[in-house]
């Protein structure tokens, strides 16, 4: 018989929370855009590893940097 084996994932912490940053900000663009996807899409949580709140933060701020054109909408054409 085969035994399966149990593979252990690395549990993901929330990188905000382990700066302690108390309230994401838009024009913090480095910060963004680590979050953005290659084709201009927000990255879930469960890919990040964001906590609920600052997810939900993180995504407020990515959309008014978009909307005032600190981070693109789209994916950048090279």
């Amino acid at each position: 018989m085969l035994k399966k084996r149990r593979t252990y994932r690395r549990q993901k912490v929330c990188k905000f929370c382990m700066d302690k940053v108390l309230l994401v900000d838009f024009k913090d663009v480095k910060r963004l855009r680590n979050f953005v996807s290659d084709r201009g899409k927000i990255i879930p949580r469960r890919i990040s590893g964001n906590c609920a709140r600052h997810q939900r933060q993180l995504t407020v701020a990515i959309k008014r940097a978009r909307s005032i054109a600190l981070l693109s909408f789209a994916a950048e054409l090279a």
